[in-house]
């Protein structure tokens, strides 16, 4: 069941203060009255609503022509945006109320809220109509182009030799890997060559010595016989 309340604020496309307005109990209760936006109006408090609308008659005034001005600068506003988008216009992303609300500020140089900017995200290329709700009375619309991104033929150039410049270095440390290992192996082979031709000469130095030792062990042996002999058989004296 609605309430009867009376502003005490301007309340965002409800009303202006010190008009009575019928309001759901709820958002009365709920929101209106705990936020000191608005009073119930009792019989007492409506003898004050005169004095409340004389006090704010001025400004309201003030107000509805700013929102006025305001509104023929919106309505006649063009906002161009460029996005990436697939082959049926659909965006990659999306144009949102807060980018809305962020280019028409910086073309009007104004201060207006995302949220009473009325639209879902824009997700398609092409011209788009989108509601502000300055307040309950006037409800401007500005122009909203989505055009395709188009990447500079010198901005592709650039990223191609990137690329290439990038597959060239790769290719440089993959072919001095290649060189490095290749070097690496050919040294090991030589030194396994290098050591097996040490172990085939090994023993046949091993034999060569012991050959040797023999031959001076049985020259020795030779000569102790000689001098045995020697002494065995004594000269005779003439």
């Amino acid at each position: 069941m609605p309430m009867k309340i009376l502003l005490k604020q301007d309340v965002t496309n409800l009303g202006y203060a010190g008009e009575v307005m019928d309001v759901a109990n709820g958002f009365g209760r709920n929101y209106l009255i705990p936020q000191g936006l608005a009073v119930i109006a009792s019989p007492g408090v409506l003898k004050e609503a005169d004095v409340w609308r004389q006090r704010a008659a001025v400004r309201i005034t003030e107000i509805r022509q700013e929102h006025e001005a305001l509104s023929a600068d919106i309505n006649n506003t063009k906002l161009v945006f460029t996005a990436r988008a697939g082959e049926t216009g659909k965006l990659y992303g999306s144009i949102t109320t807060a980018d809305i609300a962020e280019r028409i500020n910086e073309q009007l140089g104004t201060d207006i809220d995302r949220r009473i900017i009325s639209s879902e995200p824009l997700r398609q290329l092409g011209d788009h109509r989108v509601t502000i709700k300055l307040s309950r009375d006037f409800h401007p619309q500005v122009t909203v182009f989505i055009h395709p991104l188009e990447i500079q033929e010198d901005e592709v150039d650039e990223e191609l030799e990137i690329e290439a410049g990038a597959e060239m270095e790769s290719s440089e440390e993959i072919e001095a890997v290649e060189g490095a290992s290749e070097d690496g192996t050919l040294e090991e082979i030589q030194a396994a060559d290098d050591s097996a031709q040490e172990d085939e000469d090994s023993p046949q130095d091993d034999e060569v010595e012991s050959s040797e030792e023999e031959q001076d062990t049985e020259l020795e042996t030779a000569g102790e016989d000689e001098e045995a002999a020697f002494d065995e058989d004594p000269v005779e004296s003439s």
